[in-house]
């Protein structure tokens, strides 16, 4: 395995997204492209699937308690608004964008889970997508495993977060919560990331 030195997680360019012929395009033209982060993630051509599963993983003890609060403190709001519950979800306010998948990537297997709020979409050899409903929005979690010149192994992985918002309502916290999502979420998320992906190429 060849050592990296340590990477950083920043924001990027839209068009490090939507430059690139991604089999997402074809079902989220109704979606906002809201954030494009390269990821403190390097590989080889086959690696993506397994750094899905390191990302995807169920357990947060890894996370910083700041982010963990946060999210703690996300989901008691959504059971006192009522914005989580099953009838504002997938199947219930939205279709799922999984009715939309051309049949290739309809046919292809993926992993659930029983705790993630997230549904997984497809996953390519260089492409995951997964999507989460409530009552503020319909998003879309994807990950691009790309070329890149400057990894040892000649990969790295970006990540870009869709959303349609859910009216003015969602329109308004989509706004309110974007300063935390940059201070706090983004920044502990990612760093996390980078350190399960490091664990999970040592003990390949």
């Amino acid at each position: 395995m060849t050592t990296q030195a340590p990477l950083r997680t920043r924001p990027i360019p839209s068009g490090a997204y939507s430059c690139r012929p991604w089999r997402i395009h074809e079902i989220t033209e109704d979606f906002d492209l809201e954030d494009v982060w390269a990821l403190p993630v390097q590989g080889g051509p086959d690696d993506l699937p397994r750094f899905v599963t390191a990302m995807m993983a169920d357990d947060d003890r890894d996370f910083p308690a700041a982010y963990r609060f946060l999210f703690a403190v996300r989901w008691a709001l959504g059971r006192v608004l009522g914005t989580d519950g099953d009838e504002q979800g997938l199947g219930r306010r939205v279709a799922p964008l999984r009715d939309r998948l051309p049949e290739d990537l309809r046919n292809r297997p993926i992993t659930e889970s029983d705790t993630s709020p997230f549904h997984s979409l497809y996953l390519t050899d260089r492409e995951y997508a997964a999507e989460i409903a409530n009552r503020t929005m319909h998003g879309v979690l994807h990950l691009g495993w790309v070329e890149d010149d400057s990894a040892p192994d000649g990969y790295s992985a970006q990540m870009s977060v869709l959303v349609r918002p859910n009216g003015r309502f969602g329109e308004v916290y989509m706004a309110l919560i974007k300063p935390f999502r940059y201070a706090i979420v983004y920044p502990a998320l990612l760093r996390t990331v980078g350190q399960r992906w490091v664990t999970a190429r040592s003990v390949a």
